[in-house]
């Protein structure tokens, strides 16, 4: 599995093709093209970096049912759909199950050069923020259940001596599991437990 961004196409009009393949020089990508979303679905480049261009019109699985599939799986591959008979109802369908954009053929390649790039931005963003999650898991995995006591006293808004008497702890106790709690969770403040905390869907447990 490569790391390196790539433009996938699902579609059997050389003339997206080549369109592509333009696209891919401009961005310094490669461009993977399959002729059908069931060849595109028997690799796993749905699981890599980049975004699919994918044409809503083809025989056998459509587009918007590609669209949906993934979706369904929970693979987040950003999708710019084309058409060259796209109606409102399709538009509203494809952005509803969260496409970049939707394009009618003929489309101008630097309009989908410009939603090629939404698209890999977006990918990035969201690659990124899996990373910085599973980080932050990892961290929190070196917690012991007993910090893990003070930890949600503290992201519940409860102070060093209301975590004292709701622990029967001494202060010093509480204040020693505090500061493991910190460095392992490589954090510096109250602020930024909760924080982190939030990015975990930890506070909500105490709205």
């Amino acid at each position: 599995m490569t790391t390196e961004p790539t433009i996938f196409v699902v579609d059997d009009d050389p003339a997206v093709s080549r369109a592509l393949a333009s696209a891919g020089k401009l961005l310094g990508l490669p461009v993977l093209a399959f002729a059908s979303a069931l060849d595109f679905l028997e690799t796993d480049c749905r699981f890599q970096p980049g975004c699919l261009v994918l044409d809503i019109k083809m025989p056998g699985m459509t587009g918007l049912e590609l669209q949906q599939k993934l979706v369904a799986e929970k693979t987040y591959l950003p999708i710019i759909l084309i058409s060259g008979h796209a109606d409102v109802g399709i538009a509203v369908e494809a952005m509803s199950f969260g496409a970049v954009s939707l394009l009618e053929k003929p489309f101008r390649l630097d309009e989908l050069v410009k939603q090629i790039r939404r698209g890999l931005e977006r990918d990035h963003l969201r690659r990124a923020a899996e990373s910085r999650r599973r980080e932050i898991e990892s961290r929190l995995a070196q917690v012991t259940v007993k910090e893990h006591e003070v930890l949600d006293l503290l992201i519940a808004g409860k102070t060093n001596k209301q975590i004292a008497a709701a622990l029967h702890l001494s202060i010093r106790a509480v204040e020693d599991r505090r500061a493991r709690l910190m460095k392992k969770l490589q954090v510096n403040s109250v602020a930024e437990l909760v924080l982190l905390a939030s990015r975990l869907g930890l506070v909500h447990s105490f709205d």
